[in-house]
Parts: C-alpha cells; structure tokens; sequence
C-alpha cells in the first residue's frame, strides 16, 4: 500500500478551506472511493482523472484507491480538486516525488485531455492557502493574473498535467522549471489596467438640492429614497454616486474582488478599487437578490454591492418579500444562507438607493393635474415601500421634474470635486471612529451617539426627541438622524453637529412625498 498527499482549497461563501487530499493506493479490484462529503462534482472526478492520466501518458492505478479529503465533516464542492486529487495519486504512486507534492496547494479543473481549465474563486483560495501558512500555489493558466493578487505567495501557472509533473520533477532535482505566463494582451488578462469608466456628476441637469444631499450620503455610508416623476434624473444621480465615493481599502478591494472571482466576472483584471454599483431589474428574485440558490449558494446582488451602491430603480415595482428581503442586510452588513449541510455568509454592507415614480403613471406632479391614476392607487403605489424597510432609509429626496429655467442654468461640479469633500469627510469620520473599529458615520451604533463624550446636548437634540415623543420617529430612526447630522457637521469642518445640523438632518430624513 502506497500513499500521497497534497493541498487544496475549497471555497465556502468568500471564505477558503485549506483541504487536505489524500490518497491511498491499495489491493483489491478497480474501485475509486471519494470521502469527506463530496459533491456531485467532486464525485464524477475519478472519470475525468483517469481519462487525464492517460492522455498525459501517466498510469492510473488499475486497482482501489481510496480518496480522503480532509476535514471530513465540511462539505466539498466544484471541480477544483480535479488537479489536487490527480497529483496525490501521482505522488501515491511514486511518478512525482511524495515530499515536492506535499506542502503545495493546487487548484484547477482536469478537461479529459489532460488540459487544466480555469476555476472560480481562485483569489480567495490563495488568500486562504497564505493564511494557512503555504506559499506555493499551481494554478490553471487562466487563473494567474488573479491569483497574483496575493502578495507573499508563488504563483505557478500551468496548461495541462504535462506541465505540473514536469514542474514537480525539476523541483525534486533542484532546479526550477520557468512557466509561461499569460500575456498582456491574451484573454485572461485583456482586462487588466482597464479603468471601469463612470459618468460625471456634472451630466446631471439643475437638481442642485438632490446633488447636494447624494453627496451628503455618499460622505456619510447613507442610504437614499429619490422620488419623482420619470425624466427627473433620478436613474443618472445613482449611478453618478460611484463616481464621487473614495477608492476603495485593501481590505474593501480583496473582498469586492474575491466576489467577482466566485461569480467568474472576473476575466482577468486587476484588484477593484473602485466602489461596484449594482442595479438588477424589479422582476429579480429573492434569491438573485440576498442569494442562494439551489446547489451552491451563490452571492445575490446585495453581495455583488458589497462596499458600493445597491440601486433598485422603480423600487415599488419590486415584489413586497423581496424589498423587505433587504432589511436584515441593511441592519447586519452580511448574508447568511443555510443549507442542510452547510453554512455560508456572504458580505453586504452596501449603500442602497431607491428610485420610485409617484404613482403609476408618474405624473403627479405638483396638483397632479395631469395625473390618470386614481387616489386609491396613488396611495397604494408608495405604500408597496414597508415602513420597515423605509425607516432605514436615511435621506429622503423629492426629485422634481426639469424646468427650462434649469437647463439654463449650466452644468454643476464635477465628480472629481464633489469625490475631494467626500473623502476629506471619509477621512474625518475614520479618524474619529477608529478606537471602534469603524470608518463611516453610518456604521457607528446608536447606543455611541447617544452616550458620553459622543452624546450632544438637549438643545441641540430637541428636534429629534420632540419627534421621537411624537412618535414622528422611532429609536432606529432617531439614531440614524443624529449618524446624519455628524455627517453634516464634518461636511462643514466642525467637530461636533449644532441644532442645525441635527434639524437639517431631520428635515432630509422627513423628505418623503405626502399626499
């Protein structure tokens, strides 16, 4: 009896596991086990390595192998152990050296001629494998660009199993086998140093007040509710929004990055740096949503705005259960999805931007003279947006219609402008909430700002605890005005917010459309 043993790493969520693979070559008739809860991926592999073998003119064992992968209580998904599982059964039967194998992580899918295709989530792995201690890492062809990323760790690009066994046995005589890396203009790495190209805030026509207040909640993490007719500009402010947000931090950029790598969307660029904006359709499901689905769990649209701006234009549109989907994302900044055999949690802490007509016919504007909807529906419309859902909106803006005295009045300040006092703002609040661990203002809980040396004055809350007495706002609410008003107060340099800044915080927040 023979045995070898090798890395691997599966991806669970955007989280890798290190995975032990090891195999035993025994006595008996021609058999393949698999244990350690594979999939059905990872079950249908004996097919494809032993077809791979032997087109690599290598021996599979022609009697029972035993195939282990360790932990075996965690539950092992996708066709990214192909090449891990190939090279243990090498090592086991002595075609590469068991030691050279051992402490190397390897990850690819085996096509049935021996070549390695790429795998999703091929950042993660690595950030799994560096944390693990392991600095050695095979990865298909494809894949390379990606997984040099991870800084401290070795890269080893190959085309088929050809390539690793030749790489394995010049490592056993001391020498190292120089491989081909993808070229800059090959289609695993076109992409890199393209910069995703955002609109100019300057696009956006008169809408001074709405500008101002999206910069307000770009500085502030602020979730946003825009109502008005359809022509407004509505759609063209959210989708400026990532324009003026700040780059990303490297913890920020891995993970947005490490996401586009699970979802395969990556094709080969850079680490993203820039704040991603995600804007799915009004019929989306729930699950293409918060994420799931059957199989693997996949990462939904509040995931995929991990760190950036979820928009959902035409947000009444939506089905009910979907929008309210979204409170606990709101409220947690993750996603976790259980399954009979596994857990998985997704990050989401997102800005969300919503986008509403004020009836269905979007033209109750103003007396609403034009308007063809009845009252009754005109009441209802806004009413599909749950108050649950609403009182975790922020800012509330009225979007009226363009007017000729707008297109008159010149194009407003660019991205570039606006995207300075936004950082500076950034800057300020991440200094101030950094013995927390937080950076936005957003993010600071309630029971901080309401307590010693944070806590303001009564006078200058006075506003605020008249409406929370009134019941014109709830404790959520209550807090998410005073994270608005230090947002305010760092826009204008001060160090802490005055009653007006606590009452023009409270007066965004109560900008919703009455009837």
């Amino acid at each position: 009896m023979s045995f070898g043993r090798t890395k691997a790493v599966v991806v669970a969520g955007i989280d890798g596991m290190v995975v032990d693979v090891e195999v035993s070559v025994g006595q008996g008739l021609p058999k393949v086990v698999i244990s350690g809860l594979p999939d059905t991926a990872v079950s249908q592999a004996p097919n494809r390595l032993r077809s791979a073998l032997t087109q690599s003119e290598l021996e599979f064992p022609d009697t029972r192998l035993t195939i282990n992968l360790a932990p075996a209580s965690e539950q092992k998904s996708g066709a990214g152990l192909d090449l891990a599982m190939a090279m243990a059964i090498l090592a086991a039967t002595r075609a590469v050296g068991p030691a050279e194998v051992d402490g190397v992580v390897h990850l690819g899918e085996l096509g049935m001629d021996g070549s390695i295709r790429a795998v999703r989530g091929v950042l993660p792995a690595c950030m799994a494998a560096l944390a693990a201690g392991l600095r050695e890492v095979v990865v298909p062809f494809d894949n390379a660009h990606e997984a040099s990323l991870v800084s401290d760790i070795r890269v080893h690009p190959v085309r088929n199993l050809s390539d690793v066994v030749a790489f394995h046995r010049e490592r056993a005589e001391g020498r190292r086998l120089e491989l081909a890396w993808p070229a800059a203009d090959s289609p695993a790495a076109d992409a890199r140093g393209e910069a995703d190209t955002v609109g100019d805030l300057a696009d956006v026509v008169g809408q001074f007040e709405a500008r101002a207040a999206i910069e307000v909640a770009a500085a502030g993490g602020h979730n946003v509710s825009m109502i008005g007719p359809p022509g407004a500009g509505k759609t063209l402010l959210a989708s400026r929004m990532p324009g003026i947000l700040p780059p990303l931090s490297r913890e920020d950029a891995l993970a947005v990055t490490s996401i586009q790598s699970i979802l395969s969307t990556l094709g080969g660029k850079p680490l993203i740096e820039r704040a991603p904006f995600v804007a799915p359709h009004h019929g989306t499901t729930m699950p293409a949503l918060v994420g799931g689905g059957t199989g693997r769990p996949r990462p939904g649209a509040v995931t995929q705005a991990h760190a950036g701006v979820l928009f959902l234009d035409e947000a009444p549109e939506f089905r009910g259960e979907v929008l309210d989907a979204l409170r606990q994302p709101l409220e947690r900044g993750f996603v976790t999805i259980a399954r009979s055999q596994q857990v998985v949690r997704f990050p989401c802490r997102f800005q969300l931007v919503l986008a509403s007509n004020p009836c269905p016919c979007g033209k109750f504007v103003g007396t609403g003279a034009s308007c063809t909807c009845s009252a009754t529906v005109r009441r209802t419309y806004l009413k599909r947006l749950s108050g649950p859902l609403l009182d975790r909106i922020d800012v509330h803006l009225q979007v009226p219609a363009i007017s000729r005295a707008d297109l008159a009045s010149g194009p407003g300040e660019a991205s570039a402008v606006v995207a300075e006092r936004v950082l500076h703002v950034r800057e300020r609040a991440a200094q101030r909430w950094k013995p927390l661990g937080l950076r936005l203002n957003a993010q600071v809980p309630g029971s901080i700002l309401r307590s010693s040396p944070w806590a303001l004055d009564s006078t200058a809350t006075a506003p605020l605890d008249q409406a929370l007495d009134t019941g014109g706002l709830t404790l959520r609410g209550y807090d998410r005005t005073l994270r608005l008003a230090w947002t305010l107060s760092d826009l204008r340099g001060t160090d802490r917010p005055t009653r007006d800044d606590v009452f023009a915080a409270l007066t965004l927040r109560d900008g919703q459309m009455s009837e």
